[in-house]
């Protein structure tokens, strides 16, 4: 299966833009997409980095349902956040293609501008790379260290 259908089946649907894989399990599956900051039909996708691996998914999951969303807020340096949302914001802007003119994506990591909204958006640039303050906390978190 390639990586289209894989990904269509991650997702549960086909995707709505170009996207490359970025982070891979060990037997080849998607973890992590690098989303274009636009869709097919020119929608502003805010969402850079996407969370699609299962394993990572259900665990993230179960992690903001755990109440992580507010204790990774409560952990974190709210300016070293802050800056996440910047250069997050910057590098996709950056891929916008020249000349265009319609509606742009707007806001940090998971469409906010301050402050934490989802811990999948976080994880998923971290694993990709990303220097995020969060996903590093979700990193861990997911490790089991409780000294977060």
């Amino acid at each position: 299966m390639g990586d289209d259908e894989q990904v269509e089946s991650l997702l549960g649907r086909a995707p709505r833009g170009p996207y490359e894989v970025v982070v891979r399990a060990d037997d080849g599956t998607p973890r992590v997409l690098r989303n274009a900051p636009l869709l097919d039909d020119g929608t502003p996708m805010p969402t850079r980095y996407w969370l699609i691996g299962p394993e990572d998914v259900l665990q993230v999951s179960r992690l903001e349902s755990a109440g992580g969303v507010r204790r990774s807020e409560e952990a974190v340096d709210a300016e070293e956040l802050a800056d996440a949302h910047r250069r997050y914001a910057a590098e996709r802007d950056a891929a916008i293609p020249a000349g265009h003119t319609g509606p742009r994506p707007s806001a940090g990591v998971g469409g906010t501008r301050r402050g934490v909204k989802c811990l999948h958006a976080h994880y998923a640039w971290f694993l990709a790379g990303g220097d995020d303050p969060v996903g590093r906390w979700v990193a861990s978190a997911l490790a089991g260290d409780d000294s977060r």
